[in-house]
């Protein structure tokens, strides 16, 4: 079932910037349901942050084709790692949308919003699409306060918007950087355990993010043609 709403614009690509690393990549592109995939690297809590009416940010606006000022539905929450925090997420919806096709969401409390989104065969989803955030835009500000660290100049963020009977919601998810570190340090971990030998310049198939992998395909299928 085709989407007709956008999460793309001038600053938020759906393929990653080229100076990603190759994990950075990968989790930006990652389809599926993202506390999911944080499951396989510890126990994951949820924590509401805030839950309230208010502004959509000026980013937003296009992507949930509304007019600017509409009042929405706002959701914030952080997902931990054994603890640590490494994504702060934030997910609003068209307000009347919130009490009526999307009213689910306000009923959450600390369950993950994936419950939602990937039990229901109405829902479909726009393309993951990501940016670097740094101090101008607000959600760089949401990610501080998590943190408690004000020297973090840019964060890495990916955002979707999600359709169910013609009503959006957008959900925002910032990656923190203990999510990178955990994954460097599994990385090394695994690549002291098992070297694998490879070709000097070439990117291995189970490191490349999908972006790069759809991208040689799309390469691949264009010769043919």
């Amino acid at each position: 079932m085709p989407i007709r709403f956008d999460a793309a614009d001038a600053h938020w690509r759906v393929a990653p910037l080229p100076v990603f690393s190759p994990d950075q990549k990968d989790w930006l592109t990652r389809g599926g349901s993202l506390t999911a995939h944080l499951r396989t690297l510890g126990a994951v809590t949820v924590r509401v942050t805030r839950e309230a009416v208010d502004l959509p940010f000026d980013d937003e606006t296009t992507a949930l084709a509304i007019a600017p000022r509409t009042p929405v539905w706002v959701r914030e929450v952080v997902l931990s790692v054994d603890g640590k925090p490494f994504v702060a997420a934030h997910s609003i919806v068209p307000l009347a949308a919130s009490t009526g096709v999307w009213q689910a969401m306000r009923r959450l409390r600390t369950r993950p919003l994936a419950e939602l989104l990937y039990s229901d065969s109405s829902v479909s989803r726009s393309s993951l699409v990501s940016r670097r955030l740094t101090a101008r835009h607000p959600l760089h500000r949401l990610a501080l306060r998590e943190m408690g660290d004000a020297h973090i100049h840019a964060l890495l963020a990916r955002r979707s918007v999600f359709e169910r009977y013609g009503e959006p919601l957008m959900v925002t998810e910032v990656m923190l950087p203990a999510l990178w570190t955990r994954l460097a340090m599994r990385d090394h971990k695994h690549a002291a355990a098992q070297p694998v030998p490879r070709d000097h310049g070439q990117a291995l198939d189970h490191t490349a993010s999908r972006a790069d992998v759809n991208a040689k395909r799309a390469g691949k299928q264009g010769e043919v043609r």
